[in-house]
């Protein structure tokens, strides 16, 4: 896949799967890596970014094969910034689509 098109959706995966529920970084990594390759390196980063700026809390929490792992909780204001990604992911989504199906004719599906 295209390193653009991840980069730009990787942030809405991250806060979509933490939607239902507390996730550590590396779970998000596998998560998101049984749908298309990911290098662990670039998701935190942008947990990083995104709890500095104010959508994620953490804590630590034990783990039996290790050290403590950070968990990544959605804030209030996480959780607004998200709805609002999945809606300019559907339009955006959408339009592509239209744009694919329009372009290529028959040829599309």
């Amino acid at each position: 896949m295209n390193a653009q098109f991840k980069k730009g959706i990787l942030e809405l995966c991250v806060l979509v799967l933490t939607a239902k529920g507390d996730k550590y970084g590396y779970e998000l990594v596998q998560m998101i890596s049984e749908k298309f390759f990911i290098a662990e390196g670039t998701v935190y980063p942008l947990l990083r970014r995104l709890t500095k700026e104010g959508y994620f809390s953490t804590y630590l929490k034990e783990s039996t094969g290790g050290p403590p792992r950070k968990y990544y909780t959605l804030t209030e204001e996480g959780r607004a910034y998200m709805e609002s990604l999945v809606c300019e992911w559907n339009t955006f989504y959408e339009g592509v689509n239209l744009i694919v199906k329009e372009g290529l004719g028959d040829h599309a599906e």
